[in-house]
């Protein structure tokens, strides 16, 4: 059951533009005609599920490996460098931690280019992860082995890269997943909201936008897309989960 409700919309999203058939636009909206009927516009439903997920689930998997590459590099700069230089690296972080993710989404997006949404929710992780990796390396900095290998001669970088980032690799994977948990709730919060995608875009978040209006008309037009992010999310969930317990 796990694998199922990951590995549906997972095909859906990525082999969904491949597989898609022509555009048919029927020219009735909210009606019953083809697999799923029509949309707000009168075009196959079906065909706008098949091309709706690739940009969601890449602009969210984008967004998460950047933050995680930039904000690993940044806590463990600021984790081994001197109070001065940690306290510069950490606080304008701490300023964007302090606005809600979604308002700084909002906000960044109205100032930034179109196409920018992946890197927008990049940014919104970004405190949070360094400020994570931060955390953990000064606790694992702090242990005996750590001065074990420092009295052996090695270097802080050589003790950081050998040490230090394989001791917190457990817990950065298991934030990891929820990470981009949220990432697949901002980029769809987004795209409901018609920040960072045209408004007629193929789309799930758009679509369960632009249809919610004919629910009772045609209500898989509304339910198929929102189902199928509801689906990835728990999925991704149970089964990274899974595979953590089948590792310790």
């Amino acid at each position: 059951m796990r694998f199922l409700l990951l590995a549906v919309p997972l095909a859906v999203a990525l082999a969904g533009p491949w597989s898609a058939p022509d555009a048919t636009v029927h020219g009735a909206s909210f009606r019953d005609l083809g697999l799923l009927g029509t949309d707000f516009a009168g075009r196959d439903v079906w065909h706008q599920v098949l091309l709706g997920g690739r940009s969601l689930v890449l602009t969210a998997g984008f967004a998460t490996a950047g933050a995680y590459l930039l904000g690993t590099v940044w806590g463990l700069i600021a984790a081994r460098a001197p109070r001065m230089a940690d306290e510069i690296l950490m606080r304008p972080l701490d300023v964007l931690l302090a606005v809600p993710s979604l308002l700084l989404l909002l906000v960044v997006a109205a100032l930034a280019p179109d196409g920018a949404l992946a890197w927008i929710v990049m940014l919104v992780h970004l405190p949070d992860v360094a400020r994570l990796v931060r955390a953990c390396a000064l606790e694992i900095s702090a242990r005996p082995a750590v001065e074990a290998l420092r009295l052996q001669g090695e270097s802080r970088w050589r003790i950081t890269a050998g040490f230090v980032v394989p001791s917190m690799a457990r817990v950065l994977a298991t934030d990891a997943n929820t990470r981009l948990t949220g990432s697949l709730y901002l980029v769809a919060a987004a795209s409901f909201l018609g920040v960072g995608v045209p408004p007629d875009a193929a789309d799930w978040a758009v679509m369960v936008d632009r249809n919610r209006g004919g629910l009772f008309l045609n209500p898989w037009a509304v339910l198929t897309p929102a189902l199928l992010i509801v689906m990835l999310a728990v999925g991704l969930n149970l089964t990274v989960d899974r595979a953590q317990k089948a590792a310790s």
